[in-house]
């Protein structure tokens, strides 16, 4: 699985990180979640430092890929499960697979999942690095009613989260990528969140967020940390990081 998130330059010019890289023994967990909807998670940001950076840089996440076993069948579930547009296909049979690249608006201002079908390979061992996505839904319960009409796989039922109000869901996708649903308002961006499990969190948070080097701002990838959560009965602790 590749995240993205480059400033907005041509496709040829970008680079890729493997969520492999990010693996570890220690059950520590990153979310990153895209600017619209995860400044919302924090109270600390100012409205100066949060709009601030938008005339400086012009860094997102653009999408993520991922192999699938079935591309019509995971096409189906996205768009009428999870409500998201096909945007465009591509077929390459030199190299034996087709692409499929859906999300919620244009390529060039949202973030899109990248689905990659290889040729003959119909299952895939997804590991432990990734953990979910999170879709914001405006009623939790209708989509999780929708999931189980299409034969869909619900992993935890609709209710609030631990120790808080917001209403969630887990679902697996057909090859068992799972999705948090999340339940909030009318967002123009429902895409929000990608938990990955890591083995060094302070080094992932360093290696995802703004670092300083001398008198200019050096950056990995511009990320801002927004909060930390720790969960010790879940032997868990939890950074929330939104692309800057």
């Amino acid at each position: 699985m590749n995240l993205d998130c480059y400033p907005a330059i041509p496709q040829s010019q970008l680079f890729g990180i493997k969520a492999s890289k990010l693996l570890g023994a220690k059950g520590n967990i990153i979310e990153a979640g895209t600017s619209r909807n995860m400044a919302q998670a924090s109270t600390a940001i100012t409205q100066e430092n949060a709009l601030g950076w938008v005339k400086k840089d012009r860094r997102r996440m653009l999408h993520v890929v991922y192999r699938v076993g079935d591309l019509d069948k995971t096409i189906k579930f996205y768009t009428e499960c999870l409500g998201m547009k096909l945007l465009r296909k591509r077929d390459i049979p030199e190299e034996r697979y087709t692409n499929a690249f859906l999300g919620y608006g244009p390529e060039d201002s949202h973030f899109v999942v990248e689905l990659t079908y290889n040729y003959g390979v119909d299952k895939y061992d997804i590991g432990t690095g990734f953990g979910h996505f999170g879709i914001a839904v405006e009623d939790v319960v209708k989509t999780v009613d929708l999931v189980k009409a299409k034969g869909g796989k619900v992993t935890r039922e609709p209710g609030p989260v631990k120790g808080g109000s917001t209403v969630i869901a887990f679902i697996e996708d057909p090859d068992g990528y799972k999705f948090e649903l999340l339940e909030r308002g009318p967002t123009p961006e429902p895409l929000c969140q990608v938990m990955l499990r890591v083995g060094d969190l302070d080094r992932s948070i360093k290696f995802y967020e703004r670092v300083s080097s001398g008198q200019e701002s050096e950056t990995a990838f511009g990320m801002e940390l927004l909060r930390r959560r720790d969960n010790p009965e879940y032997k868990t602790f939890v950074p929330l990081c939104r692309d800057m």
